[in-house]
C-alpha cells in the first residue's frame, strides 16, 4: 500500500467519550457536603452545575481532520512549531497543568497544515493526563499521520499539583521529550531540533 493510501488524512480525530454533566454535578454536590460546605447557601447553589460544566469543557477535545499535502517540492529540512500553549488536567489530583509544546518533523512524502500541530496538542491535552503520556501520544500521532523521516516533541509544563500542594514549588517546570527516526538517531538533526525547540545540547 502506498504512503498516500496509508495516511488517514480524511479521517477526523473524534472526542473519545460522552460526559454526563448531571451526574457530575451531583458528585460535586456530594463532594462539597463531604468537605463541610453548606451547599444550600446562595453562594454555592449553582457551584455543582458550574463545576460540572467546567470539567466537561476541559475534558472534551475538539474533533478535527488531519489535513496533509504531498511534499511536491521535496522539502527535506526540519519543520518546527514552537511555543504551542496548552492546558490539561493531572489525572492524579484533577489539578491543572499548563505550558507549551514544541513539535518538529523531518518531512517524507507528505507535509501537514501547520494549524493541525496545535490541534493535535489540544486534542490529547483535553483529557485526564500525565505529561509523559501526552508527549508520547503527540509524537505517535505525527508518526502515524505523516510517516516522516523523523519526529521530535518537547513539552514544558507547570503542574499545579506541585505548585499549590505537596512540595509547593510555584514556577517549577517539567520537561519531557519524544524523539524518533532521524531526529533521534542523527546527531546533527537531533541537535538542530533541540536548539530550535529552545533546549540546545551545548
Amino acid at each position: 500500500m502506498s504512503v498516500p493510501e496509508r495516511i488517514p488524512h480524511l479521517q477526523p480525530l473524534r472526542a473519545p467519550r460522552m460526559i454526563d454533566e448531571a451526574a457530575a454535578a451531583r458528585a460535586v454536590h456530594d463532594l462539597l457536603v463531604a468537605l463541610g460546605e453548606d451547599v444550600g447557601a446562595d453562594r454555592l447553589r449553582g457551584t455543582p452545575r458550574r463545576v460540572a460544566s467546567a470539567y466537561a469543557e476541559l475534558l472534551t477535545p475538539r474533533s478535527f481532520r488531519a489535513t496533509t499535502f504531498p511534499n511536491h517540492e521535496g522539502y527535506d529540512e526540519l519543520v518546527v512549531a514552537r511555543d504551542i500553549p496548552f492546558h490539561s488536567l493531572c489525572e492524579h489530583h484533577l489539578l491543572p497543568l499548563h505550558g507549551v509544546a514544541h513539535l518538529g518533523y523531518l518531512p517524507g512524502e507528505r507535509i501537514i497544515g501547520l494549524s493541525k500541530l496545535g490541534r493535535v496538542v489540544e486534542f490529547y491535552a483535553r483529557r485526564l493526563q500525565v505529561q509523559e503520556r501526552l508527549t508520547t501520544q503527540v509524537a505517535e500521532w505525527l508518526r502515524r499521520e505523516l510517516q516522516p523521516k523523523g519526529v521530535g516533541v518537547v513539552i514544558e509544563a507547570e503542574h499545579l499539583c506541585m505548585s499549590l500542594r505537596g512540595i509547593q514549588k510555584p514556577g517549577a517546570r517539567t520537561v519531557t521529550s519524544a524523539l524518533h527516526g532521524l531526529v533521534q538517531d542523527d546527531p546533527r538533526t537531533r541537535q538542530e531540533f533541540l536548539a530550535l525547540a529552545g533546549h540546545p545540547t551545548s
